[in-house]
């Protein structure tokens, strides 16, 4: 029954998505030749020869959209991901259709219609499956449209596989009930039993049986999904279960005893077919890290633009009140662990550092030159580190970069210390708008450089941008 509904479900969306796709078409049509917008120069084309077009439109979408997988069950799948696989998909239908009517050489369709009909889709497509979405994640929260699971395990992983579960309503899974590997003093299996072996609950939910009987509970308990979370030591019974169940009308989930080794972004790759666990990883690949090189390199040049004159001024103010050179370089270390050298104003006497070795900077330090503690304190000694960023060793946002003999001293008493190195450093961060800068708890910055690392996005680059505008720095000496 329940895979009827889903059927059922699938195919509403299906209909949904072919009068949204045929919509957009001829709506597109209508805004390049009808709505005043665009110039007209060779006439008005006859509607009919757009309207045949829409047979192979709605074939094209239709083989493409499945192809990309967007008729699949959505239940634990980001809407992001979603979107990113609408517009996949759109823009290579689009290039197949352009492509088809290249060979009508008698006629020339309108290339502001293909883009037109292209961000329509999108847009429309999109707020559909958002609207879809939000209807099952109502009528799952009602009760609706629930698919039934079991979790083979009683153990951490399989405790916290349930928490998540319950986290998320709106995701209509419902677990009926563990699987333990030996429950003494009770049955294995009651079959036709409505609850679970009495005495053996966990979070409220039974403990319905054995592995062995993993069969007859599926058939009995009319499960949908059976989701294996067994510790390391277990996972000698993943091989026989699934022996058991591979011919069994259910989607099999394992969930591996690995997290407590997640340090950083893990996760689920492939390889050529081949399912990978990300131990830890960093978000900039791929089509983020062209995002947020974009933004940096568009950000650094209106930087400059915007300083030059404060920057010119500042190296004149520099020049005439001390000895020694404008701009001070000292070798930091970037992504990946890969050392270069940041620019910075001069804000202490020449060779500072001479008697005193490498220290950190404190308030009221008496190395500072007399316009120095006013360009650290409004952070002003920072403006050349937009050139760095221009150069591509840093980022607008990221951790900020520490001097390589100060890491090699945290890295062997702060765990998780390197992992900060998987983001390109910045001029401001996560952890520097909210007041850990400077001589502060190194462990709380690396919390809050890990935070940012974890849940980066151009939106959240974007809110720490607008933090320091609104904010400054903090800590700053």
């Amino acid at each position: 029954m329940l895979k009827k509904h889903a059927k059922f479900f699938e195919n509403i969306l299906f209909l949904a998505d072919l009068a949204i796709i045929g919509l957009s078409w001829f709506f597109a049509y209508y805004i390049r030749f009808y709505s005043g917008i665009f110039s007209i120069k060779k006439g008005i084309p006859p509607f009919h020869i757009y309207f045949y077009l829409i047979i192979p439109i709605l074939l094209i979408w239709s083989f493409v959209f499945n192809a990309f997988g967007l008729y699949r069950p959505k239940r634990v799948s980001p809407y992001l991901n979603e979107i990113f696989d609408i517009v996949k998909a759109c823009s290579f239908s689009v290039f197949v259709l352009v492509s088809l009517t290249f060979f009508f050489r008698q006629y020339e369709f309108s290339r502001l219609v293909f883009l037109g009909f292209w961000i329509m889709g999108v847009i429309a497509l999109s707020l559909e499956r958002l609207i879809f979405r939000e209807l099952l994640r109502f009528l799952r929260k009602k009760g609706f449209n629930l698919r039934y699971a079991v979790i083979v395990g009683t153990g951490r992983l399989a405790k916290d596989v349930l928490k998540r579960i319950e986290l998320h309503p709106e995701i209509g899974l419902k677990v009926v009930g563990f699987l333990s590997r030996s429950i003494p003093s009770y049955p294995p299996f009651v079959k036709g039993g409505e609850g679970g072996l009495e005495g053996n609950t966990i979070n409220g939910i039974p403990v319905i049986g054995t592995y062995g009987y993993i069969r007859d509970i599926i058939g009995e308990k009319d499960i949908d999904r059976v989701i294996i979370a067994l510790p390391i030591e277990e996972h000698a019974c993943i091989v026989e279960l699934l022996k058991d169940i591979g011919d069994e009308m259910v989607d099999i989930n394992v969930v591996p005893d690995l997290c407590e080794f997640m340090t950083l972004r893990g996760g689920i790759d492939e390889l050529d077919g081949l399912p990978i666990i990300n131990l830890q990883d960093t978000p900039l690949y791929g089509w983020n890290m062209v995002i947020k090189r974009t933004a940096d390199i568009i950000f650094s040049i209106l930087a400059i633009m915007i300083t030059a004159p404060l920057i010119l001024f500042i190296s004149l103010l520099i020049k005439v009140t001390s000895r020694g050179p404008i701009f001070f370089q000292q070798e930091r270390m970037g992504m990946d662990g890969k050392r270069f050298v940041a620019y910075k104003f001069r804000t202490m006497i020449e060779n500072a550092e001479e008697q005193t070795g490498p220290v950190w900077a404190k308030e009221g330090d008496e190395r500072r030159t007399y316009i120095g503690g006013f360009l650290r304190r409004t952070n002003l000694d920072e403006l050349p580190q937009f050139f760095n960023v221009l150069k591509g060793d840093m980022s607008i946002v990221g951790p900020r970069p520490e001097r390589p003999i100060f890491v090699e001293q945290f890295r062997k008493s702060i765990p998780q210390y390197m992992l900060r190195h998987k983001m390109k450093a910045g001029i401001t961060g996560w952890a520097q708008v909210n007041g850990w800068r400077g001589n502060t708890s190194i462990d709380k910055r690396i919390e809050y450089d890990l935070y940012y690392i974890e849940n980066w996005s151009l939106m959240f680059d974007i809110k720490i941008i607008l933090m320091t505008i609104w904010r400054g720095f903090k800590n700053a000496y």
